[in-house]
């Protein structure tokens, strides 16, 4: 296990009072070496594929997907894409803000280290209880693209990052379990529909390859995208059972058939239908 960011964290919780409650902390701190960092190669070779398996973007990363510590599996990954020749930074820092601006990720945008640093890459991490969360490779001068850009990129689960990281706009609602574990958005994950599609009254619940909508005001019911109908007060079928997933005041029961998605709130109980396969809009 490597060393985590006590030294950063206090930075940062500094630099929050300093600059007001709520503010971003800076997008490098100053941490704590870690006692045993990533060890391994920077410049690992990667290969681009098809597949989203856990797998693949282990291939994919390289040297970024290695260094990550999750407690389960590697969430997302990639690398190299590239940046234009004119896209390049003076610095690795500016390498890792090109990161967040060429690819929006779902990663916090401030609160990273310097791992590693070579004549030509730097390992960059975010760290939760000492485990390297995101980790982001970024390299100078390659092939037609001077200057610093990202060249490989990985990450761990949204439900290892802390709390206050993920309640903002744009990351996925994260359950927890009936012990008040974060679970994996892998498994169970909700969030709003798109706006510019109009579905932002709607919230998509995704359990494993299934999908149930909570639809009050019927914008996916009006074009058949549901098997069955959204009702707001139901009676909890008897052989419904709780899965133990909680989100809030939102309580995931399921019948053995799974075609309806039972939420139990402190109003009483919805049925959500399921989503029909390959919805989307333009």
């Amino acid at each position: 296990m490597r060393g985590g960011l006590v030294a950063a964290t206090v930075l940062v919780a500094a630099a929050a009072v300093a600059c007001g409650e709520g503010s971003r902390p800076a997008v490098v701190v100053e941490g704590t070496p870690p006692a045993t960092p990533y060890r391994g190669s920077l410049d690992i070779p990667t290969k681009e594929v098809d597949e989203s398996t856990p797998q693949a973007m282990r291939t994919a990363s390289g040297a970024a997907g290695r260094a990550l510590e999750c407690d389960g599996k590697i969430y997302w990954g990639g690398g190299p894409d590239g940046w234009s020749r004119d896209d390049g930074g003076d610095s690795p820092e500016d390498g890792l803000r090109l990161f967040f601006h060429m690819f929006d990720p779902e990663v916090p945008r401030g609160g990273y280290r310097v791992e590693r640093r070579e004549t030509d890459r730097v390992l960059y991490s975010y760290d939760v209880g000492g485990r390297t969360k995101v980790a982001v490779v970024v390299a100078r001068d390659q092939k037609g693209r001077p200057g610093w850009g990202p060249e490989t990129y990985a990450t761990c689960d949204p439900s290892e990052l802390p709390a206050s990281v993920t309640s903002g706009p744009g990351w996925p609602e994260i359950w927890t379990d009936a012990h008040g574990r974060r679970v994996p958005v892998a498994t169970i994950s909700s969030s709003s529909g798109p706006e510019h599609c109009g579905w932002q009254s709607a919230v998509f619940l995704t359990l494993g390859d299934r999908t149930y909508v909570r639809d009050p005001h019927g914008v996916l019911a009006a074009d058949s995208l549901l098997d069955g109908r959204y009702d707001g007060d139901v009676t909890m079928p008897a052989d419904a059972h709780d899965t133990g997933y909680r989100f809030h005041d939102r309580r995931l029961w399921l019948t053995d058939d799974g075609d309806t998605a039972y939420v139990r709130t402190s109003h009483g109980v919805e049925a959500w239908p399921k989503e029909r396969r390959d919805v989307a809009c333009d």
